[in-house]
């Protein structure tokens, strides 16, 4: 159930509006937070390439709406890569 939770509080953290749940603000943000947990899990589990696949996924799909984003709002893309401490 935690993890629900966090799910809807980063969604509240970076929506623009009440109902903005797939802005790509909101999206980066969500892959940021699975990005961060799975590489702590990989931490403790150096072996588990099935892990580590999923994440070059995510990390892959995080850069394809960064390169959307930075396109399309340069200054909201800086603002959200300070905001996130996202190295680029």
């Amino acid at each position: 159930m935690s993890e629900v939770k966090t799910k809807q509080s980063v969604i509240k953290d970076f929506a623009k509006s009440a109902n903005d749940t797939g802005s790509a603000e909101v999206q980066i943000a969500l892959l940021t937070d699975r990005i961060n947990h799975l590489t702590d899990h990989l931490k403790d589990h150096p072996q588990d390439h099935h892990g580590r696949r999923g994440l070059l996924l995510l990390v892959g799909r995080r850069r394809r709406l960064l390169d959307y984003l930075a396109n399309k709002d340069i200054e909201g893309y800086r603002a959200l890569i300070a905001r996130l401490g996202i190295r680029r």
